[in-house]
């Protein structure tokens, strides 16, 4: 934004702070001495450069350099044939001109310092002008409440990824990005290009859990929506390792930060389902207080393993989606955050008062949390209520239609599955005593569905739609891996 937004603003672009010999010089290292690039790829991307040409000669050098490519202005010569903006400057001739000017090699991190802090100066020059000329403008549909929010979004990008939003980028850049997901998952045994939920066969389906997609879980009350998410919240968390990634930055290389908005239950009856699962202790015994000595050293050591488990829980209720973006960001920025689980959607509350409708309201918070998802670049899974349409009909098994609210649930999801578990309206089917052979065929059926659930996925934007069979545990509200008759003799846990 620094570069190309200068002609967009009342500041004269003279008056915009920047270094043009600090920018050649680097350049000019760069093309003497292409190991230079490793030493500055982590402080300088393209768009920190003031000069447009010298952001696309860098673009181009970096590009270059990551093939094992050498970059000399011989070979940059082509890649710049009828550059307008490189001819005014001189043309070829420059190129050789900024690598005859090099400057010693020990001095080029300085220089990389200097144009990314003045890079950060312009853009905030830009973020606080357009906060005050937004200020200035009193328009009923612009409220001040909201002009935080957008500032605060702009500073986040800023304070985060070092530039704000910059609308188009090139497509080299973007299969660039494409070429480094793709190495990542190739690079990992599983294949997995996300983030794992520490359930295989779910993994196997969704490929892990993608940055900036947005998940819906729905299901019935009772079917354990709540309980899958948790346990996946836990997975994750469990899991987190930080180390360098791919990409050359620091943050998780396994599992990741959680934030768990928990708009129905309380933080610590969250808390209490995490840590029934870890200690493999009955919820009901720990709710109860009725817990043998064994349970509760057990229930324990889990606290104490787990208190430093990166999970962090929000049980404020009704929180606006404007909200729940700007707690995440902080969250980000504080912490780290790598996932983002809402429980539930229907509970949130859109961030303008004026009401449309529940519908209306709906796709607000859907595109809200969509919005969140791409903005920093995290999964975000949100549990949905289903309507009671399902319990009229002879198969119980969820579909897309059931949805509350379905069509921007539907439309704004890049995931959509149902947790199902058949056993739970099996066990209500219970004939009577007196006949001896429905019990009989009842109690067959209820032993084949006995601990059993499903995760159906009916709409993934990226991959297969299918059935997801996992283990659940009601009495520790655990769902794990089905283990099937031919891996261990029938037995599953």
């Amino acid at each position: 934004m620094a570069d190309g937004q200068a002609e967009d603003l009342q500041v004269p672009a003279n008056a915009l702070p920047s270094n043009i010999e600090a920018e050649q010089a680097l350049l000019g290292a760069l093309l003497v001495n292409n190991d230079v690039f490793d030493r500055v790829a982590g402080i300088v991307q393209p768009e920190h450069f003031f000069d447009p040409v010298h952001a696309r000669i860098f673009e181009v050098a970096a590009d270059r350099i990551k093939k094992n490519a050498l970059v000399t202005p011989v070979t940059l010569k082509a890649f710049f044939e009828g550059d307008t903006g490189l001819e005014t400057l001189g043309g070829p001739a420059y190129l050789a001109r900024l690598a005859g000017a090099a400057v010693s090699l020990f001095a080029v991190r300085d220089y990389a310092q200097l144009i990314y802090d003045l890079a950060i100066r312009r853009d905030l020059i830009v973020i606080g002008q357009e906060i005050a000329e937004r200020a200035a403008q009193i328009e009923l549909e612009s409220e001040a409440r909201d002009q935080i929010v957008a500032a605060e979004q702009a500073l986040y990008q800023l304070g985060e990824q070092g530039k704000v939003d910059s609308g188009f980028q090139t497509f080299r850049r973007a299969a660039m990005e494409a070429v480094t997901v793709a190495n990542a998952a190739y690079g990992r045994d599983g294949g997995l290009a996300g983030i794992s939920t520490g359930l295989d066969d779910l993994d196997k389906k969704l490929g892990g859990l993608h940055p900036s997609d947005l998940l819906i879980l729905a299901g019935r009350p009772s079917m354990g929506k709540t309980a899958l998410a948790t346990n996946i919240a836990f997975n994750i968390a469990k899991a987190y390792r930080r180390g360098i990634r791919s990409d050359g930055t620091e943050g998780a290389v396994e599992g990741g930060v959680v934030g768990f908005y928990s708009l129905e239950m309380s933080a610590e009856q969250l808390a209490a389902r995490v840590l029934s699962e870890a200690a493999r202790v009955p919820s009901h015994l720990i709710r109860e207080g009725n817990m043998h000595e064994d349970e509760m050293r057990r229930f324990l050591e889990a606290a104490k393993t787990l208190e430093n488990c990166p999970l962090f829980i929000d049980d404020t209720p009704a929180l606006p989606i404007s909200t729940i973006a700007a707690r995440a960001r902080r969250l980000k920025r504080q912490h780290g955050l790598d996932a983002l689980i809402i429980d539930y959607l229907q509970l949130a509350k859109p961030a303008s008062s004026r009401s449309d409708g529940r519908v209306q309201e709906v796709s607000e918070i859907t595109q809200g949390l969509k919005a969140i998802a791409k903005e920093l670049n995290i999964p975000v899974i949100a549990l949905s209520q289903l309507s009671r349409q399902v319990e009229s009909r002879d198969d119980k098994r969820p579909q897309l239609s059931d949805l509350r609210e379905s069509g921007s649930i539907e439309q704004d999801a890049d995931v959509v599955m149902f947790v199902y578990r058949e056993e739970y309206y099996k066990e209500r089917e219970k004939p009577g005593d007196h006949d001896v052979e429905a019990m009989t065929r009842w109690k067959d059926e209820m032993s084949a569905l006995h601990g059993r659930a499903e995760v159906v996925i009916g709409k993934q934007r990226h991959g297969p739609i299918g059935t997801v069979e996992l283990a659940f545990e009601g009495q520790f509200t655990r769902f794990s891996n089905l283990i099937k008759p031919h891996q261990q003799g029938g037995d599953f846990h």
